[in-house]
């Protein structure tokens, strides 16, 4: 059975431990994970009992088993919120994306985990979908419908550019390469244009 997890407010830390993934993490997303290697054990162990953050990355070399991967330098803070010990050395867990952050500079432990020292980018600031790209927020309401909440958990904030823009983000059917540049993007209504333009090029908008 999954456990739940109380999470009490922190302040963001200067430096976190890195799990880089062949996918991207983007704020308020929901990660399923399957944790066996010992330094992400560890790692989720830590985050288990201090309440910790960890960070997700996209990798830019390498891969997610074995020697340390490269990761892109942008990824997004993760917080574990369910975790199950399904068998002995398998843990899966579920973690929420938070905030975005750059690397600075970046070390490797004993175990292979990666440390990174981080500098946090500024959320983005609370805007309306604006109504020249509302035509959005019909599709995006029927893939949340079909998706469902264990995916894509409550609140559905459809009236914050950001959040309808990260969700769109999450399902389109693009490169990887493709979702970290959308995840680097500060500009809210940009990345709103941009899924707008790929929708209307495939047909898809009304």
């Amino acid at each position: 059975m999954a456990k739940q997890i109380q999470q009490a407010s922190a302040a963001l830390p200067a430096r976190l431990p890195i799990f880089p993934l062949h996918s991207v993490l983007y704020p308020g997303g929901v990660l399923p994970l399957k944790i066996f290697e010992q330094r992400y054990m560890e790692m989720a162990k830590r985050c288990l009992k201090e309440g910790s953050l960890f960070g997700v990355c996209l990798i830019a070399r390498g891969n997610e088993v074995g020697e340390p991967a490269e990761p892109h330098a942008v990824g997004s803070s993760a917080r574990i919120e369910q975790w199950d010990m399904e068998q002995l050395g398998v843990l899966r867990v579920e973690a929420r994306g938070g905030q975005r952050f750059r690397i600075r500079a970046q070390g490797t432990d004993a175990l292979g985990l990666i440390h990174a020292d981080v500098e946090w980018i500024a959320p983005e600031p609370l805007l309306p979908v604006p109504d020249a790209q509302a035509n959005l927020l019909p599709l995006l309401r029927a893939i949340a419908e079909d998706i469902g909440p264990e995916r894509w958990p409550p609140p559905h904030d459809f009236d914050d550019a950001a959040w309808v823009g990260y969700r769109y983000c999450e399902v389109l059917p693009i490169p990887a390469l493709a979702r970290q540049k959308l995840l680097e993007l500060t500009d809210t209504i940009s990345r709103l244009e941009i899924i707008q333009q790929y929708l209307n090029q495939r047909g898809v908008l009304s």
